[in-house]
């Protein structure tokens, strides 16, 4: 009985860590009870997206260990001043460094220090506004590059399109997304009376406050790393960025990954997100089998066909927009609104981005009772930007 118990503690703490994991995992296993295992499996998995996830994940964590987005942040931070400013400035950061972080990084990395940074303003509202904004920033700005959210990589890698074809259909999304973004933040991030009151108290004791960036600490002694400590990383990080573009073979990345890792930082490793990869994997296999039941895919193709913005959006909200992607690519060839449609997508509800439930957790830790008014904030925003850019998307499929 106790050897039991201690099994299903188990499997609900794995549900309640990766529910995505788990979804992809039945599925599979309901798929390969319709279709058993043979020789088609092999071509199901697309080796390439899993090789360049694996690598691009690897040299965020090596990064990251280092303490190289920690250390940037925390000298733009200090430059800042004022709680508006600073409510900007994160969420340029987050916008802009998820294109090439990709979106979860920047969440990870970013919001911990915007806690931090906005904590002497006495305004949980504005603390929860800007956790918002920069979650919305970091949604969107992924969407403009190949790497900035496993998505677009996956569907960048199957659709065969070329790098400035992809760039040139995002561009008028984030372009709109910054607008949007810096617009509500000069319109709605004001703080309460009484906080800036209480900055000014407080910068006249001499304490840092909302009327000027809080010191952070934590970090305060924090050595920069050594720049030839970051260099392999960084020269692999090139690297990737030239297999993403075709110029060189994934296969040579992924082994010249593993090589640096176990030379630099083996710990690096231990920190990439293998249950994505195997959700990708899941997903793969399901979709491979679905797409072998006649009955099934023919009726999936005719719901498609025609709708896949619409269809993509809608998916996103209930699946998450990364295995949305991967369900519905195997059921059309017009990539460019599945790509536009997954990342439009990761607006809307809390796990349409699985990458909005980080700062979702941070806000929880940090502000447990601030839980509800978060949510509150985050779900109207987010609706809000859906609808603007869906418009934007309505038009521009018109011309």
């Amino acid at each position: 009985m106790d050897a039991f118990m201690r099994f299903a503690l188990n499997v609900r703490e794995i549900v309640r860590k990766d529910p995505v994991l788990v979804v992809a995992i039945v599925l599979a296993i309901i798929s390969c009870a319709a279709v058993p295992p043979d020789a088609a499996y092999a071509e199901y998995v697309d080796l390439r997206t899993i090789g360049m996830l694996f690598s691009l994940m690897t040299i965020m964590a090596g990064l990251s260990r280092l303490g190289v987005f920690r250390i940037a942040c925390r000298h733009l931070l200090s430059a800042v001043r004022g709680p508006r400013r600073l409510a900007l400035a994160l969420t340029l950061l987050a916008f802009f460094s998820s294109m090439l972080i990709t979106n979860d990084v920047a969440l990870v990395t970013f919001v911990p220090f915007a806690l931090l940074a906005l904590r002497t303003l006495d305004s949980p509202r504005h603390a929860c506004f800007t956790v918002v904004m920069m979650t919305i920033a970091a949604n969107l700005g992924s969407m403009l590059t190949p790497i900035g959210n496993p998505q677009n990589l996956y569907l960048y890698s199957t659709s065969h399109m070329a790098l400035t074809d992809f760039l040139l259909l995002m561009l008028p999304y984030a372009a709109a997304a910054l607008v949007l973004l810096v617009g509500a933040i000069a319109f709605f991030g004001r703080i309460p009376e009484h906080a800036k009151e209480k900055a000014a108290r407080s910068v006249d004791a001499g304490n840092p406050a909302a009327g000027e960036t809080p010191q952070l600490a934590s970090e305060a002694d924090d050595p920069a790393p050594s720049p030839l400590r970051a260099l392999p990383w960084a020269a692999l990080f090139v690297l990737a960025l030239l297999s993403v573009a075709h110029i060189l073979p994934y296969q040579a990345i992924v082994a010249v990954t593993i090589v640096v890792a176990l030379a630099a930082d083996r710990r690096a490793l231990l920190h990439v997100d293998y249950a994505l990869l195997f959700t990708f994997i899941a997903f793969f296999v399901f979709v491979g089998n679905v797409g072998r039941i006649e009955m099934v895919s023919t009726a999936l193709a005719q719901l498609i066909d025609g709708h896949e913005l619409a269809v993509s959006v809608i998916a996103s909200q209930v699946l998450s927009n990364v295995p949305a992607a991967i369900l519905l690519s195997g059921f059309t060839s017009y990539f460019a609104a599945l790509i536009v449609g997954t990342n439009l997508g990761g607006l809307g509800t809390l796990i349409a981005s699985m990458a909005s439930l980080i700062s979702y957790k941070q806000v929880a830790l940090v502000l447990p009772r601030e839980k509800g008014r978060y949510f509150m904030l985050f779900t109207v925003w987010n609706i809000a930007f859906l609808a603007v850019l869906a418009v934007l998307a309505a038009v521009l499929e018109v011309l």
